[in-house]
């Protein structure tokens, strides 16, 4: 354990290195959540007077879930990182390494994830300045930016297991961009579920970004539902511990195919 725990730190140090040397792709992952949220929240701004619909204020409504899609959106390009190691060796080299298999995807995860949780709070400042309010309380935010965390290492994961899998850029695109857009929109990140049709509510159900936004919204309102909030949680724990361990198998998928 406590070598898993010096090869994290190690590898996040890298990856952190390495994002600090990309000027150019900071400023685009933090211009892009800002640009999502201004955009739609001025596009569906009018959806506030569907009957039914349960918040009055879109912008304060749509700010958690642009947090959600920003961590999903974000993590599922995690996967380029493994791809650029592999195609100049460096993979091969840290297998071959004493490297912990553990240490080796937390760490990469950790850096993506230091990301998440700038991009989160960037999101709500805009929010709140766009005149997004919250009664929820340091709590609430913090319990957001849990939330959005865990869609980033979760999604980060498996775009790092597709990445070992097919070992091809185009493919993890692909695959990303056709799992992301559905769990964007079945969901209900711009969209009240009640006013929302019942399959896509049922969809929901079983999708962790709904997990995620849900428990954020619910930790934001004046009087949080928190049995929800901890359910949800707990659904996006073990789903990122099932994952996680699954991406770390694929390193065994890799290591045989080459």
């Amino acid at each position: 354990m406590s070598a898993t725990i010096s090869h994290t730190g190690l590898v996040l140090g890298r990856w952190t290195r390495a994002s600090y040397r990309q000027p150019a792709l900071i400023a685009f992952t933090l211009v892009q959540p800002a640009i999502w949220l201004l955009l739609f929240g001025q596009l569906f701004q009018g959806v506030v007077h569907i009957p039914g619909f349960g918040n009055s204020s879109y912008i304060a409504f749509l700010t958690p879930g642009i947090v959600m899609m920003t961590a999903l959106m974000t993590s599922g390009w995690s996967g380029t990182s493994f791809i650029q190691d592999m195609e100049r060796g460096v993979m091969d080299r840290m297998l071959a390494s004493p490297v912990s298999r553990g240490g080796l995807m937390a760490g990469q995860l950790l850096s993506s994830a230091s990301t998440t949780l700038i991009q989160t709070i960037l999101v709500f400042a805009i929010g709140i300045a766009a005149g997004a309010r919250y009664h929820g309380g340091i709590g609430g935010y913090l319990v957001t930016i849990l939330a959005s965390v865990l869609v980033g290492l979760s999604f980060g994961s498996l775009s790092n297991a597709v990445a070992l899998l097919t070992r091809q850029q185009t493919a993890l695109i692909g695959i990303s961009q056709f799992v992301s857009l559905p769990l964007t929109f079945m969901s209900s990140i711009m969209i009240d579920p009640s006013v929302a049709p019942h399959w896509v509510n049922v969809a929901a159900r079983f999708n962790p970004v709904d997990w995620a936004t849900i428990a954020a919204r619910q930790s934001l309102a004046a009087n949080p539902d928190w049995s929800s909030v901890w359910r949800h949680l707990g659904y996006l724990v073990a789903f990122a511990l099932v994952v996680g361990w699954l991406s770390t198998r694929a390193f065994r998928t890799y290591q045989r195919s080459v």
